[in-house]
């Protein structure tokens, strides 16, 4: 293979932003070649040039593709993964990977067995050249052991026209959650892959405080980790001006990336060892600020999609690999079931459990999709 057919499922926002990649010549070594959505207007600027489909399931089976690029509403994307998988597909899916841990347990399993099928999530912040600076400080050793950590990230601002622009929005039957699970899957995928998942979370959420829907809207999230460190994850749709600060802090020193500005002042005696030796009372170990040189460049979708058509094609290692999307879930469903059930929530995360919690959700939910009550296994009530 020479060149990598590549067709996009759900035709909405995400999906045509990523066709405009092809539009514009981005992608190498990769053809769009069909476009399916279950909405008639959504394909009319496609049929001319391109294969459309009213289904996922008819895409998949058609003959057209190398590859799928998963751009639905969260809960279709567990069924149509595993649909494309079994198929013979290579897979690129968005996030989050699909709305809870059971389903995302469910998809990674239907790639077991089927490693020769490329299988990505577009986790595109971590092509940022800061974050992966940032991540090799951390696995470098240059912040010492990591002591805490706080993420405030409240320039997430949505309207209440933004909410209403779909009906499935900001429901538990059409999205499964709130910011959590929309604005907030990149931030708390960043989360676990600089310091892991937590081994404890008690999550706070407020429920359409802002706006009037039914999921949170407003969080504050306090997290342990093994070592001992601890965590604040704050996040809203309702704050404007909004934040972005990330705060880590080690024996080693203190990094503080706010608005893409980058402070990382280092401690000449780690903490710890000064706290253990200084005989001065009020003494604080002496620091020097340290600039930290980042390449040129930002976040890139067509990066990820580039890197998913590589590895068809060269084996080149994948920047994230799809069974990473649990952990971005299993937080963010474990801050929920904290907030559900008032209680501190240990990590690992019963998936059932929560499936069952959420299913309760559903049953009151103000949007009511069959989609959004299948499960993996009933796949005749998916999208397709």
């Amino acid at each position: 293979m020479n060149e990598v057919r590549i067709g996009i499922i759900g035709m909405g926002n995400i999906g045509n932003f990523h066709a405009n990649h092809f539009f514009k010549g981005l992608i190498k070594r990769a053809r769009l070649t069909a476009v399916a959505d279950v909405r008639p207007a959504a394909l009319e600027r496609y049929r001319n040039d391109y294969k459309t489909f009213d289904s996922s399931g008819a895409l998949i089976r058609s003959g057209e593709v190398d590859a799928v690029i998963i751009g639905t509403p969260h809960y279709d994307h567990t069924a149509i993964g595993i649909d494309a998988l079994e198929q013979g597909l290579h897979v690129m899916v968005e996030k989050p990977i699909s709305v809870h841990k059971a389903d995302c347990e469910r998809l990674i399993a239907a790639h077991r067995g089927r490693e020769a099928q490329v299988f990505t999530a577009d986790f595109q912040m971590r092509t940022s050249p800061t974050y992966q600076r940032i991540k090799r400080l951390i696995d470098g050793g240059e912040l010492g052991e990591i002591r805490r950590v706080n993420w405030i990230i409240t320039c997430w601002f949505r309207s209440n026209a933004y909410y209403a622009s779909s009906e499935w929005r900001a429901t538990w039957g059409g999205e499964g959650g709130g910011v959590l699970l929309n604005q907030c899957p990149h931030n708390l995928d960043l989360m676990q892959f600089f310091f892991g998942l937590p081994s404890r979370v008690r999550g706070f959420c407020n429920w359409g405080k802002y706006h009037p829907i039914e999921v949170e809207d407003e969080v504050t999230a306090y997290l342990e980790y093994p070592n001992g460190a601890t965590g604040v994850f704050i996040t809203t749709t309702g704050e404007a001006p909004g934040s972005d600060r990330l705060e880590i802090a080690g024996d080693q020193g203190k990094l503080i990336l706010e608005n893409g500005a980058r402070t990382f002042t280092r401690n000449e005696i780690p903490s710890g060892k000064f706290c253990r030796e200084t005989r001065d009372l009020f003494g604080v170990p002496p620091v020097w600020n340290v600039q930290i040189p980042v390449p040129t460049g930002g976040i890139s979708h067509p990066a990820m999609i580039q890197n998913f058509v590589n590895a068809i094609l060269d084996g080149e290692p994948l920047i994230v690999r799809a069974e990473e999307g649990i952990r971005s879930i299993e937080l963010a469903n474990a801050i929920l079931y904290s907030a559900w059930t008032g209680a501190t929530v240990d990590l690992p995360l019963d998936g059932a459990a929560y499936e069952a919690a959420l299913k309760q959700k559903i049953a009151g939910s103000t949007f009511s999709k069959t989609v959004a009550q299948a499960t993996a296994g009933d796949m005749e009530k998916s999208f397709h």
